[in-house]
C-alpha cells in the first residue's frame, strides 16, 4: 500500500493518535470519512467507465467479424481470370 507496510502505517496511526488532541478527532474522522467517501465513488465511476468501454468494444466486434466475413464471401464468389495464351501465327515461306 503506497510503498509502506503495516507496520509502517499502524506506527503513524499510533503516533498520530498521541500527537493529535482528543478534541480534534471527531473532526479527523469527518475527513478521513470524506475521503474515503471521495476514493470509494471515483472507483465506482472508473469501474463504470470501463464498463462502458468493454460493452462498446463488444458492440464493435461483431459489426467488425460481419465485415470481414461479408467480404471473404464476396471474394470467394470471385473466380480468377486466366490469361489466354496468345496465338502467334508463322507465316510460311
Amino acid at each position: 500500500m503506497l510503498g509502506i507496510s503495516w507496520t509502517e502505517f499502524l506506527v503513524i496511526i499510533l503516533v498520530a493518535i498521541c500527537v493529535v488532541p482528543v478534541k480534534n478527532w471527531p473532526e479527523i474522522a469527518r475527513f478521513f470519512g470524506r475521503v474515503f467517501k471521495w476514493i470509494r465513488n471515483l472507483v465506482w465511476k472508473i469501474t463504470d467507465i470501463s464498463e462502458q468501454i468493454q460493452q462498446r468494444i463488444d458492440l464493435e466486434k461483431p459489426i467488425d467479424d460481419l465485415i470481414e466475413n461479408a467480404t471473404n464471401d464476396m471474394f470467394a464468389g470471385i473466380k480468377p481470370i486466366k490469361q489466354k495464351k496468345s496465338v502467334k501465327t508463322v507465316k510460311k515461306k
